[in-house]
């Protein structure tokens, strides 16, 4: 048993799930793939097969299985703060929404409104 093998089942299984890949699967087969849909449960089982594959021993199994779990949870917290970072930085460089100033016929000086001090 390698534990990178195991990084690289919990990458994927999160990694997945994180970029839309089974939810595409899913529309594609029009069935929902309950188990794979989730990334720790898809960790869990992954990791649990390759380990039960890997090793004889069923507690060591288990608890690097759910070890895995919840590590899956800190990884998918982690690609969503990367997203966020991401949104934020595309939308500094790249702006999409329309800043340029409307053409005022009156000047800045139509009724109702209030002349800068």
């Amino acid at each position: 048993m390698e534990w990178i093998d195991i990084a690289g089942i919990v990458f994927i299984c999160v990694t997945m799930n994180h970029l839309g890949l089974i939810g595409a699967v899913e529309d594609v087969i029009h069935r929902k793939l309950w188990i794979v849909d989730c990334p720790k449960c898809s960790t869990f089982w992954g990791v649990l097969a390759y380990t039960a594959i890997t090793t004889q021993d069923i507690i060591t199994s288990l608890a690097i299985s759910f070890l895995s779990s919840y590590a899956a949870l800190w990884l998918e917290l982690l690609e969503g703060f990367i997203d966020t970072l991401y949104l934020n930085l595309y939308e500094q460089i790249y702006n999409t929404s329309d800043n340029a100033p409307a053409t005022d016929p009156d000047e800045g000086n139509s009724a109702g409104s209030v002349p800068k001090l």
